[in-house]
């Protein structure tokens, strides 16, 4: 892991503060940069534990109780294969960043929400825009051009966005499942074990591949379904149509021998 940040930079990238990063190594839940000189550089270690503090936060852990852990969790082991694990463990799975746009950008994008308030209102629910002083942050700007697209074919906001509900809970699901792949047939036979230092960048990189594996299964398995969905439905829109025209077919006949 290269040293490569500057603490301004650290602290951009795993939004926080240039205080809050300084406050973490003055209480040991950070370890100290790369000195160059009178600068202290960082590397992706340091974002992985920025990022699991954040976390443990949010949980609901006090930077004491978040301290302990970490305390516990460092006996017998480097300091290169934590931070090289946190990292893996706390990377994002997107690089897509957030987008702003102003209310009448949105508007033109969906002009069902002009007429329906409430179209706008559950757009904000979903987490598909998000309220600024002066517009919206998009937090997935391609989730938004999706339902744009969808739109401009002729699909009603209104059933987008409960196609997209209904797609998270199979998300979630599906991400469950693979966690907990993960969790039953790696991370608790560690554990077990004892989480044997030597082992940790075994673990590490086991989490590594298995990220990119779980986008790659679930594209796999969705373009497999979306085949057989259209074919089904193809082949099913064709025996109507051909059951449609043997009745009209039968009718005709009849009105002619009447």
């Amino acid at each position: 892991m290269a040293a490569e940040m500057t603490v301004d930079e650290l602290a951009r990238r795993a939004e926080t503060t240039t205080r809050n990063v300084r406050n973490y190594q003055t209480q040991g839940l950070l370890p100290p940069p790369t000195m160059v000189g009178r600068t202290g550089y960082y590397d992706e270690g340091h974002l992985g534990r920025l990022r699991l503090i954040a976390q443990l936060q949010g949980q609901g852990f006090s930077l004491a109780g978040i301290a302990k852990l970490l305390e516990a969790w460092e006996r017998g082991r480097s300091l290169a294969d934590l931070l090289g694990f946190e990292e893996a463990l706390t990377a994002p799975w997107t690089t897509e960043k957030a987008e702003f746009m102003a209310p009448q950008a949105l508007l033109e994008l969906f002009p069902e929400a002009v007429e329906d308030p409430a179209l706008a209102i559950r757009a904000i629910e979903l987490g598909l825009i998000v309220p600024q002083e002066d517009g919206f942050l998009v937090p997935s700007p391609s989730l938004l051009r999706t339902g744009a697209e969808l739109a401009a074919v002729g699909v009603p906001l209104a059933a987008t966005q409960d196609a997209l509900a209904a797609l998270r809970d199979d998300m979630n699901r599906v991400a469950a499942r693979l966690v907990g792949m993960f969790e039953r047939y790696i991370w608790k036979p560690y554990v077990e074990a004892g989480m044997p230092a030597e082992r940790l960048p075994e673990i590490t990189d086991a989490l590594r591949r298995m990220r990119p594996l779980a986008a790659i299964s679930v594209h796999a398995v969705l373009a497999q379904a979306m085949q057989r969905a259209t074919a089904a439905s193809t082949a099913a829109s064709a025996v109507a149509n051909a059951a449609n025209a043997a009745e009209r077919g039968s009718a005709s006949t009849v009105q002619e021998v009447s």
